[in-house]
């Protein structure tokens, strides 16, 4: 990765550096973060998999200085939230870049190897309407529904048996 001349990235740089997790709580506000972290507790009951919301305002500055794109930073996020380290290698993190209005979705080997790229396109797609309709809360419902359905067709929850949590169901926002 290069580092960008930030003189010619100065927009998105500011962009990045003004906005701040007071905007994403004004997003989504304490009572809708409840909401949708019961919908993620409700949705990993019936599958396998681990599903991580995180709503970032702006990149932080080490980041933007190594230029950083909405894609890399879910990968880092990916990592560094431990959505990579389930059991059975399906977890899934929606991740939304508020200062770029980027969205990304990035699913485990196990997701992916049933579920094309153009699925999650689709799905961050139909988030990023919502989104721009001022509907962040319904969209991510929408989006953890989906995510859910996939879920459970590829990695089922077995019957009879206690479902273990590998991960928190809270929502991320930085």
């Amino acid at each position: 990765m290069t580092t960008l001349p930030l003189t010619r990235h100065l927009p998105r740089a500011l962009r990045h550096l003004w906005l701040d997790a007071a905007d994403a709580r004004r997003l989504l506000p304490a009572e809708a973060l409840a909401r949708l972290e019961a919908a993620v507790q409700a949705s990993e009951a019936r599958h396998l998999g681990e599903l991580r919301l995180c709503v970032e305002a702006g990149l932080p500055w080490g980041a933007l200085r190594q230029g950083l794109n909405a894609r890399q930073r879910a990968l880092d996020l990916f990592s560094a939230l431990r959505v990579w380290d389930t059991a059975h290698n399906n977890g899934v993190l929606i991740y939304l870049l508020l200062a770029d209005q980027r969205i990304e979705v990035v699913a485990d080997r196990g997701v992916s190897a049933h579920v094309p790229p153009e699925t999650w396109q689709a799905l961050a797609d139909r988030l990023g309407a919502a989104l721009r309709q001022g509907q962040p809360e319904p969209g991510l419902l929408a989006a953890i529904a989906q995510v859910s359905d996939l879920l459970r067709q590829h990695h089922p929850a077995p019957q009879g048996l206690p479902r273990p949590n590998e991960l928190p169901d809270a929502v991320v926002l930085i």
